[in-house]
């Protein structure tokens, strides 16, 4: 019997309508002969009671005065409650099951609170209990120091607890459920017929999810990626077999066919500020200045272009006058374009395909909007446009790239 690890976002498990859709997944899984760990999130979202975010405002009526490792015994709370209610919907009926924390399940973590990194799973309590129950429920988004103390693993903490243990299980799939039916060509609210891949690769997942898709963290995918452990996104409100997110050779085999595709997906990100630094000949020490300043205080810098006349990049909006001030006061003259967005074109077939740029500033052109800043890697092609342009700019690439036609075969 192989392994198959599901996991179960805050939405899936929110209500007890959709707790049954739960059921009836792990149902399907139980009859198709798998070994089942399920991990879940914490229910619902901001403003629901047991919602991560909602326990997080618990602190603040004494001036939010808790300290990181109290803050992670806090936030373990939902995935632990959620945890237990899924446990006795099976009981009643009638599947057995047993309930672990993340470090009952073996994920060990440095003692970075509230945003650990894991260092080693030791999967041989979930094995040991998967010989006498049906199902494992695990509680994501947490994990426990060598000295037991409790973590929690930041941002997409489940899906990195689902992924982590997937590989140390050697799962034959790593279910993540979402409320959509896979991985899109571009965010459906902007793009009216984007179309659901049947597939993509780990670097090219990796690449929609640094750059806005936000339906499975980067982080996750890395580890899937270590040991080629296969990825399904799936919606939890239907029995549609999702976006396969595989390596290229896996994927072709398991497709049957060789993909040809040179772009899978458009994605965006808004309200970022872009900064320039015009450079004084021989001013070569003012890059380490800007970047180790901007990385001393915890300012995050994206979209870098540097070359001997000029130092260019993007901020959050939320951060940019905080840059400024600290750039004027290493003596530089910082200019600031705020409102901007980032529009990403990622497929894995960019690299030594010509003509893939001057597609792209066709598209733009044609729409009269004007590149702010561009970049690219093997996988991706980066523009830097008013936020203004955004929606326009999305639809434009979409269209240019034909990406409405690609479908499940």
């Amino acid at each position: 019997m192989g392994i198959l690890v599901q996991k179960f976002g805050g939405t899936s498990v929110a209500t007890p309508e959709q707790r049954a859709r739960v059921l009836h997944h792990i149902r399907k899984a139980l009859a198709e002969e798998y070994r089942l760990v399920v991990v879940v999130s914490a229910m619902g979202r901001k403003g629901d009671p047991y919602a991560t975010d909602t326990l997080l405002q618990l602190p603040k009526q004494y001036d939010d005065q808790i300290t990181p490792r109290e803050k992670d015994m806090l936030m373990s709370c939902g995935e632990i409650i959620s945890a237990t209610t899924i446990s006795s919907m099976l009981t009643k009926h009638e599947i057995k099951n047993v309930v672990l924390t993340g470090g009952q399940a073996g994920i060990i973590t440095n003692d970075h609170h509230t945003n650990a990194q894991i260092i080693t799973v030791n999967p041989k309590r979930i094995l040991r209990e998967l010989e006498g129950n049906q199902v494992v429920v695990v509680a994501g988004f947490q994990g426990q120091t060598t000295d037991g103390e409790i973590t929690t693993l930041g941002r997409g903490g489940s899906d990195t607890t689902a992924t982590a243990l997937g590989v140390a299980l050697r799962a034959d799939y790593v279910d993540i459920f979402t409320d959509v039916e896979g991985i899109m060509t571009a965010d459906p609210r902007i793009v009216d017929d984007a179309s659901y891949l049947e597939r993509v690769t780990y670097t090219e997942m990796c690449n929609l999810a640094f750059q806005g898709a936000k339906v499975i963290h980067p982080r996750a995918v890395e580890i899937a990626m270590q040991t080629n452990t296969p990825i399904r996104v799936r919606s939890t409100m239907s029995d549609h077999p999702g976006t396969l997110v595989t390596n290229a050779t896996e994927s072709d085999r398991l497709a049957g066919e060789v993909r040809d595709l040179t772009i899978i997906g458009i994605t965006q990100m808004a309200d970022v500020t872009q900064i320039k630094i015009r450079l004084e000949q021989g001013q070569y020490d003012s890059q380490l200045k800007v970047f180790k300043t901007m990385a001393d205080h915890g300012i995050s810098v994206d979209f870098i272009s540097v070359n001997p006349s000029e130092i260019a990049y993007t901020v959050y909006d939320g951060m940019a006058e905080r840059a400024a001030q600290l750039l004027t006061g290493l003596g530089l003259h910082p200019e600031l374009t705020g409102g901007c967005a980032k529009v990403s074109v990622v497929g894995a077939g960019i690299a030594g395909v010509p003509g893939v740029m001057a597609k792209i500033s066709e598209a733009l052109t044609e729409e009269d909007i004007q590149i702010l800043q561009s970049a690219d890697s093997h996988t991706t092609i980066w523009v830097l446009v008013r936020g203004e342009d955004m929606v326009k700019a999305v639809r434009a690439l979409h269209r240019k790239f034909d990406l409405h036609n690609i479908h499940f075969s």
